[in-house]
């Protein structure tokens, strides 16, 4: 006997009957497959999940390398450390992947939603979790059906062990990126956590639980607002996930050995693996929808039943609107090279801005009196000068005024920082001429290194006097 591909039943081939993406419970019970694309998710999502829990625990110089530290505001990245006043480069880099999510979007349509969005990511793990604890799709539909018994418990027990397991971890970690991970993890260990790290790694712990275990397609349907203006980036030759209708129609079950136009129908069998394989619990053959986070969890279900029809593969694939009409896919348009040369832009400014950063930083502030009258007789203004070592070596730096002749700097003006240091240096700045030009001039302080005069940092300020004396 021909071996035949699971459908449902149906009543007529112009009308299935469709299997419901949730069960009687409300939920979205999806079912196992395997495929290139889900090759490439679960490979994408490793790396990433290696990068998140992996980084947090390498050292570098004696420090942790990766460590946003608010309580110094000081932001270690490896080699390089941020201060507050770097914050604009920061600034810069988000902007850089919002150009970047645009221009991916208008591109190839949700792709980050589908393989690289930690919520989508972490959805997928806990979904494995409940596999592993529950069962295939069918089975988990029946226990949750069932009362409950010692079975169902330990199942149920099992599976949020894990969640709680992998949850605890995500937000220890995160948590671990602003407040040393090591020490961090003794405390949780002992429980000697202090309240503010408690609350936090708590907080992050139930967000993941939560919006992973609970919420999944929830949060991505109504809670993400990229799906609300996603649809304003695509264009007809945006790729999306699609399904060829003038292919697939009309729809119905077969034989393996039959040819569709045999039994006047098209390619789709009406197994509706595409269905129970979504996350988000949509029939892809309705055309693009909101709920689609582009996963093509779908397409791999799809291929696997084209390929034991022995069909072409692509029936549910990537594509645009302009060839699912019979034209041919833009790859190169004005609003995606727009998009790109932006991005390009940005990211070659920001590269040059990080090389061109000052290592050393220098504020003054003039204290606030207006002036006075020095022992000598001379008119003085006093200033507080700032200093910041950005590098990882102790330096010496030299403080001067720039282009200020008829005044003379007193106080401080040979420096030696450690890494990371800051200091505040009182100095005093005279005036040597008896009348001054003017009542308020501009003086420009410079802070040099000594043995790399190339790394120095200007601030001006300003000199008070009085015209008569």
């Amino acid at each position: 006997m021909s071996e035949r591909i699971p459908t449902v039943d149906t009543f007529e081939p112009l009308h299935p009957k469709k299997v419901k993406a949730k069960s009687s419970d409300n939920l979205i019970h999806t079912r196992s497959f395997t495929g290139l694309y889900r090759t490439l998710r679960v490979a994408g999502a490793a790396l990433l999940f290696l990068l998140f829990f992996g980084t947090v625990w390498l050292d570098w110089g004696g420090r942790q390398a990766v460590l946003w530290d608010l309580a110094e505001s000081k932001f270690h990245i490896f080699g390089a450390t941020f201060w507050p006043q770097d914050f604009i480069l920061l600034s810069a880099l988000l902007i850089i992947c919002a150009f970047g999510l645009f221009a991916i979007t208008v591109f190839a349509g949700r792709v980050w939603c589908g393989y690289t969005c930690p919520q989508s990511s972490f959805t997928w793990l806990f979904m494995w979790c409940e596999k592993v604890t529950e069962g295939e799709r069918n089975q988990r539909i029946k226990l949750q059906a069932a009362p409950w018994s010692l079975n169902k418990l330990a199942r149920r027990s099992a599976k949020h062990t894990l969640w709680l397991g992998i949850s605890v971890l995500t937000g220890l970690t995160f948590v671990g990126y602003f407040t040393p991970i090591r020490p961090l993890a003794a405390e949780l260990l002992t429980w000697q956590m202090g309240g503010v790290s408690l609350f936090w790694v708590l907080f992050f712990t139930a967000a993941t639980y939560i919006n992973a275990g609970w919420l999944r397609e929830a949060v991505c349907m109504h809670m993400c607002p990229y799906a609300r203006f996603q649809s304003v980036m695509f264009d007809k030759d945006t790729l999306t996930i699609a399904y060829d209708s003038a292919r697939g129609e009309r729809r119905g079950p077969r034989k393996r050995d039959v040819r569709p136009a045999e039994v006047g129908l098209g390619d789709c069998v009406d197994c509706q693996l595409c269905v129970q394989v979504c996350p988000t619990g949509i029939d892809i053959r309705d055309g693009l929808q909101m709920e689609c986070i582009g996963c093509a969890a779908c397409i791999d279900a799809c291929d696997s039943i084209m390929d034991k029809m022995g069909y072409a593969r692509g029936l549910v694939s990537y594509t645009s609107e302009h060839q699912l009409q019979g034209g041919k896919t833009r790859l190169l348009r004005p609003r995606l090279i727009g998009y790109s040369a932006v991005l390009l832009v940005m990211i070659a400014a920001l590269v040059v801005a990080l090389v061109e950063r000052p290592m050393v930083s220098l504020d003054v502030t003039k204290d606030r009196g207006m002036f006075r009258e020095n022992a000598q007789g001379l008119i003085e203004n006093i200033y507080s000068l700032k200093v910041i070592n950005k590098t990882q070596q102790r330096q010496d730096y030299r403080v001067e005024l720039m282009e200020a002749e008829g005044f003379q700097l007193q106080g401080k003006t040979k420096l030696s920082l450690a890494p990371g240091e800051i200091v505040d240096v009182p100095v005093s700045v005279a005036l040597l001429a008896d009348t001054p030009a003017s009542s308020s001039q501009t003086l420009r302080f410079k802070v040099t290194d000594v043995d790399e005069p190339w790394i120095y940092k200007e601030a001006d300020s300003r000199f008070v006097a009085p015209l008569n004396r």
